[in-house]
């Protein structure tokens, strides 16, 4: 059984996936590039996150989500994201060709 994940579930629509910049305290010289990558299979989603932080262990494992938009009446419909933060642009190529062999796409975030 996998375990839960979080549901992003808001009256408004909007992931609310905050950027790290925003938590009190927390201060960068350069923002952390946040990306989310969508998955319409939580299969799909949790390999591609532990593919992820075997090549980017500096990364950790990217967290995993479930994304319902409000409205949204049948669950299924829900998308999976996988949360990558902190990647620099180099490995962006690589990330790409992954997401798309696990027919996803990357946005950022």
């Amino acid at each position: 059984m996998s375990p839960p994940v979080p549901d992003l579930t808001h009256e408004s629509g909007v992931r609310g996936i905050a950027h790290e910049s925003a938590v009190p305290g927390r201060t960068h010289e350069r923002p952390e590039m946040r990306h989310l990558l969508v998955f319409a299979e939580r299969d799909d989603a949790e390999e591609v996150a532990e593919a992820l932080g075997e090549r980017f262990p500096a990364l950790g494992t990217p967290q995993v989500v479930r994304e319902t938009l409000a409205g949204e009446d049948d669950a299924e419909d829900a998308q999976w994201l996988v949360v990558l933060e902190g990647l620099d642009e180099g490995g962006l190529p690589e990330v790409d060709a992954l997401v798309e062999d696990h027919d996803g796409w990357r946005e950022p975030g």
